[in-house]
């Protein structure tokens, strides 16, 4: 296994994530509070930023298959620290939407599972697919999960000690800094031999189950702090520290996914968490009290991407190594575009102060999602029997 690249691609994203983790607090307020948008005009950034994600996700899954993955990750990589240096330079509508377009301004994840920037995720996913192998691959899922979230948890906390423009400033160095630590990378330049796909069946049942999901993550989650905005009308001092909370918590967690895909296997391990996270979505509009609510907000992200590290191993089991990067573009091309939809109508529905309903209709949805993953993978194979390489604290193998 070649060390330095993995540490090289664990400081990109630990630092990509610090600039996502401030841009994630900062974006509402500056939008809802200094600029006076309203939750729709809120939404439709969101829903630029996710749409742009998707169609970007999939050219760069494809460019990386097909012509590298180290280059395509390096140009990738850039289009977050522009989209901040963007809205530095330029409030205007305009510019919002441009950048939350180039800097991925989706928000249709935790903090810890990469809610901002996300086109570079199926390239980094090939890329630790390529440095890893099939026994130890959901540790280090795993584990650049829980790096990820930590920074990312890190630059929440540091926007409320900032105002905007001084929070954009620090995320474009860091968006920076991140480019550079790319350039120590040896990739090994697996290239598929051609544009077609080999496991197209396979994909497409991973983009079904991926279409419900970004339907019920995007109904909520870029949401969840303008709930407090709105209801409990929560400063940007104290948010910024309980998203800090609630993504530490959610990177903590993610640590026991090797032990819960060891134990319970791909399927059970996303129904228990996944289910656990319906259920709360469908609780925190009916209970509007502050601490409920609070605590809601801390245990449902990392409901919602537990999982997620046990699902892209079974993907990438799935499917050939050369197909590993359009797999996991196509993947989140279903997952953001549905996610794009369904955040814009959760945008309209705040503004008509219907904030109920996306709550109600996310845990629905996600309960669809769950049956879709018996259905699909539900039978005695191999992905969905326990691993048995995982471990909980290490690697099984080098």
């Amino acid at each position: 296994m070649d060390r330095v690249s993995i540490f090289s691609l664990i400081v990109s994203r630990v630092l990509r994530s610090l600039s996502a983790g401030i841009i994630f607090v900062i974006l509402p307020y500056l939008v809802l509070v200094e600029l006076k948008y309203s939750s729709l005009i809120l939404g439709f950034t969101y829903t630029a930023g996710t749409f742009a994600t998707a169609i970007f996700g999939l050219g760069v899954g494809y460019l990386a298959d097909l012509y590298g993955r180290k280059n395509s990750l390096i140009l990738a990589s850039f289009l977050l620290p522009l989209s901040a240096l963007l809205i530095f330079l330029n409030h205007s509508l305009i510019a919002l939407f441009v950048a939350s377009a180039l800097g991925g301004y989706s928000a249709t994840g935790a903090v810890a599972g990469g809610g901002i920037g996300g086109i570079v995720a199926p390239i980094q996913n090939a890329l630790i697919t390529e440095l890893t192998e099939n026994e130890n691959r959901t540790f280090y899922f795993s584990l650049f999960t829980f790096l990820s979230g930590i920074s990312a948890s890190v630059g929440s906390l540091i926007a409320g000690l900032f105002n905007s423009e001084q929070g954009f400033l620090i995320a474009i160095i860091m968006g920076f800094l991140s480019v550079l630590a790319l350039l120590p990378i040896r990739a090994k330049n697996i290239r598929a031999k051609s544009a077609s796909l080999k496991n197209k069946v396979v994909i497409g049942k991973f983009s079904i189950t991926g279409l419900l999901n970004g339907i019920s993550v995007g109904l909520i989650t870029p949401f969840l702090i303008p709930f407090f905005i709105r209801v409990f009308h929560t400063p940007k001092s104290e948010m910024s520290i309980y998203t800090f909370a609630s993504s530490l918590i959610a990177s903590t967690l993610i640590l026991i996914a090797p032990f819960l895909d060891k134990k319970m296997g791909f399927v059970m391990s996303i129904a228990i968490t996944r289910g656990i996270g319906a259920v709360l979505s469908i609780m925190m509009p009916l209970i509007r009290i502050f601490p409920i609510s609070l605590g809601i907000y801390l245990i449902l992200p990392a409901m919602r991407i537990l999982a997620m590290p046990i699902q892209q191993r079974a993907m990438t089991e799935m499917v050939s190594q050369d197909e590993v990067g359009r797999a996991m573009g196509i993947n989140q091309v279903t997952r953001l575009a549905a996610s794009s939809g369904s955040t814009g109508l959760t945008g309209y529905l705040f503004s008509e102060s219907q904030i109920d309903l996306p709550f109600l209709a996310s845990g629905i949805i996600m309960a669809l999602n769950i049956y879709m993953y018996y259905k699909f993978f539900g039978g005695k194979n191999e992905v969905n029997r326990p691993s048995r390489g995982s471990s909980l604290l290490k690697p099984s193998g080098d």
